[in-house]
This record gives structure tokens, C-alpha cells and sequence, in this order.
């Protein structure tokens, strides 16, 4: 069951399973809702609390109107990080949510024990690859004719596009439609897509002044990335490990960019070794992917 917080700008639903520490709070992407992730809490409920906000990216079912930016969603975050009074929280963030953990970590670090990041937007690939130049220039488009646009994503050949979800899933077909019907229904939603895709257009640099203020985050940091993937360069992730003071990378096969739906036992896996490290017991070598 979805529950709900009032934040400044509007109201967002999470979700909240499990317990158990640390508690482990997982960041989606564009166009994307909490169901990402699903497999990968259910893995790890049994023994971490995993809660998962429902961001205003596109999906979401809970409009927040004007103000609304990239940025803001990275401000929206650590604002619903106090108000549910969280602290020692391990952030982790896949595609677009990946971006935002950076943002967070590099401006509001106060309220994290560590971040995982799963092949993510990173440095000048913002908005990434393909995928995201694509569906950025179309949020150039009034939002009745981005609604319009968005449409032809009801066919299955035209979904599994690169310019699409193809190369970000080789698995998640059946999650990537239901991701759109906020956009297909409600134009309240599209508005909210819209504002996000032109402020992702206006500053391109985001992630790069980002990624200068990273290396003073000096707490533990999970780099996880598909070796195949075409979105979010697997240099990158290399990248951000040697930035990272404490960090380990490893890689995940046969896994597009969204590893949660691609190889969620894997990823869990993971993050389950990296997260008995953080509580006080040392990470064993990295696992086979």
C-alpha cells in the first residue's frame, strides 16, 4: 500500500517494506514509477527497511505543477528524507535516479551513510545517449503534443526503439508500458514531464559541477554497472569509482541500464554485501556478476 508525505512542493507517494538496518531507499528514473525496483526489495525486505518515493519524472500519479525542475527533484529527496526523519540512509539510484543520488551527495550529504549508483547519467552524458536526447527534444513540444507524441509508445515495436525503452530493458517490456499510462491519461502528468525535460535541456552541465563536488563525499559508494550497456557508457562508472574516495565498482552481464529489471537477484546480491559493510562488517571480495 502507497503511503504519503506532504513536502513543500506537493505530495509524494512511497512505498515502505521490510525492516532492518541500514534502510536502504532506491531512487527510479525518467518516465519510470517505484515498480523498477520491485524485484530487488523483495529480495532484500527480509532483512533492510527499502523505501521507494514515487518521483515526479513522468510517472508518477500525483501532480506537482509549476516550480517543478530536475534540480527540484534532487531538493524533493532530501526534504523527504527529514520529514520521515531518516538518517544513516543508503541511497540508490538506477537511470535517472542515479543523477539525483549524485545531486544529493553532493549537496545534502547529511542524512547518508552511503550510495549505491546503477548505471546512471553521469558527467556531459545528460541528458544519456540516445534514449535521452531523444525524449528531451520531444519534451520541447507543447505538452498536448508531447501527450501526442508519447502515444506512438503504445506500440510494441515502437517502445523497444532505441529511442525509446530498447536499449535500456532487455527483460522489462511489460513494466515500460505500464510506466506510461500516467502519461497517456492525464495532462496534469504531462505538464509535470514536460517541465522536467526542459530543465534537463536548460543545464546540461548539471552532472559535471556535480561530479566536482563528489570527491569530498567520502562515505562508501556502490558503483554498479551493465557491462552491455549502450545508454550509460560503462567508462563512466569507471569514472566515477576512482572520483569516489570509497568506493568499489563492479559489473553486471547480460543486463541493459536497468539492471532492477534485467538482473534483479544479481543487483540485490550486491548491494547486500555492500550494505554488511556498512554495518561494520568488511565487504567480501566482489562477487561474481
Amino acid at each position: 500500500m502507497a503511503h504519503r508525505v506532504t513536502l513543500s512542493a506537493g505530495t509524494l507517494e512511497y512505498e515502505d517494506t521490510g525492516s532492518g538496518e541500514p534502510t536502504l531507499v532506491f531512487l527510479h528514473g525518467l518516465l519510470m514509477d517505484p515498480s523498477l525496483w520491485e524485484e530487488v526489495v523483495d529480495d532484500l525486505k527480509g532483512d533492510h527497511r527499502c523505501i521507494v518515493p514515487s518521483l515526479p519524472l513522468g510517472a508518477h500519479r500525483q501532480a506537482i505543477g509549476d516550480g517543478l525542475s530536475f534540480p527540484a527533484v534532487a531538493s524533493f529527496v532530501s526534504e523527504f528524507l527529514e520529514q520521515l526523519e531518516l538518517s544513516e540512509v543508503t541511497l540508490i539510484g538506477n537511470d535517472t535516479g542515479g543523477a539525483i543520488v549524485q545531486l544529493v551527495a553532493a549537496e545534502h550529504p547529511e542524512r547518508l551513510a552511503g550510495i549505491g549508483l546503477v548505471s546512471c547519467d553521469a558527467f556531459d552524458n545528460f541528458p544519456p545517449g540516445l534514449t535521452g536526447k531523444a525524449v528531451t527534444q520531444a519534451g520541447r513540444l507543447p505538452p498536448a503534443l508531447f501527450g501526442a507524441f508519447m502515444q506512438q509508445l503504445r506500440f510494441k515495436p515502437l517502445r523497444r526503439s532505441p529511442i525509446a525503452f530498447g536499449w535500456l530493458t532487455k527483460r522489462g517490456d511489460p513494466a515500460t508500458r505500464r510506466w506510461l499510462e500516467p502519461v497517456f491519461g492525464d495532462a496534469q502528468i504531462r505538464g509535470d514531464a514536460v517541465r522536467i525535460l526542459r530543465s534537463m535541456l536548460a543545464d546540461r552541465k548539471l552532472l559535471v559541477r556535480a561530479a566536482d563536488s563528489l570527491a569530498s563525499f567520502d562515505r562508501p559508494a556502490l558503483i554498479v554497472w551493465a557491462s552491455e550497456d549502450r545508454v550509460m557508457p560503462p567508462e563512466h562508472g569507471r569514472r566515477l569509482a576512482e572520483l569516489l574516495p570509497a568506493s568499489e565498482f563492479v559489473e553486471v552481464q547480460d543486463s541493459y541500464t536497468l539492471i532492477p529489471l534485467d538482473q534483479p537477484r544479481v543487483l540485490a546480491d550486491h548491494i547486500r554485501r555492500f550494505t554488511a559493510g556498512l554495518n561494520g562488517h568488511p565487504p567480501s571480495s566482489t562477487a561474481p556478476a
